[in-house]
């Protein structure tokens, strides 16, 4: 498959779960992809086994964030295609919840996502050339929500918001880089076998798997193959959208 052939992908949070399951898909797709984690030597070794590249970040860090945009940028000679993934779950009810996991997980999920879309939407903006000598300008960006963001979740209050505030980051933002050629959507994944929701009981994960229409929780190639979707051309018309990856779970 080659439907991404020339293309620069980056994806943050790239080392496991939805963001190493994106990753594949983007480089079996054809597209150029580099991965991001907080540990150097894994972001590299977990590339290396799909011909992708891995760098070193914390994406609570804005200014580090937006140094690998433009060094991916400099690097490939551009960069069409972000996804924002990287993120942390805190749980915790609301008379438990301290301050400094509060401030880490807006860092994290919401300053970071924010941190990536400036730096992404400026690199997207510039006109260049593609891989196979067309000139380019514009590119598509997709953000992590959650369907907590949308339905809520006792112990995840802090969590949850922060997912609504990526929803609320992928529709503005599409209102206003439309116009520089630059489509913005957002993903709401259900609960997914990810390490984030191996540490959930036993008993929560089946009630969730009863409560979704589908009856069984999602996988990471399954997000990431609505992810691709929404990075390609099939979706060129797409933008501003939370689309939902829940097995049915909110209807």
């Amino acid at each position: 498959m080659s439907e991404l052939a020339g293309r620069v992908a980056l994806v943050t949070g790239g080392t496991r779960g939805i963001g190493l399951a994106t990753a594949r898909a983007l480089a079996d797709a054809g597209a150029t992809v580099v991965l991001t984690g907080r540990d150097a030597a894994r972001a590299e070794e977990v590339a290396k086994e799909f011909g992708a590249h891995g760098v070193g970040l914390d994406v609570a860090d804005f200014d580090a964030v937006g140094a690998v945009v433009k060094q991916v940028a400099a690097e490939h000679g551009g960069l069409d295609m972000l996804v924002a993934n990287a993120g942390i779950m805190e749980s915790g009810l609301l008379g438990m919840v301290r301050a400094d996991d509060v401030r880490r997980t807006l860092d994290v999920n919401v300053a970071g996502a924010v941190a990536a879309v400036q730096a992404a939407s400026r690199a997207m903006a510039r006109r260049r050339k593609a891989g196979d000598g067309t000139e380019r300008r514009g590119g598509a960006i997709v953000l992590l929500a959650s369907v907590v963001g949308t339905s809520g979740a006792a112990g995840q209050s802090v969590y949850a918001a922060s997912k609504a505030a990526v929803a609320a980051l992928a529709r503005s933002a599409a209102r206003e880089l439309g116009s520089r050629h630059i489509r913005v959507n957002a993903v709401a994944p259900g609960v997914i076998r990810t390490d984030l929701t191996a540490a959930l009981p036993a008993d929560v994960l089946q009630a969730q798997a009863a409560a979704a229409p589908l009856g069984r929780l999602g996988e990471p190639a399954e997000v990431a193959d609505v992810i691709r979707f929404l990075l390609s051309d099939s979706a060129r018309y797409v933008t501003g959208q939370v689309l939902g990856v829940d097995g049915g779970l909110v209807v």
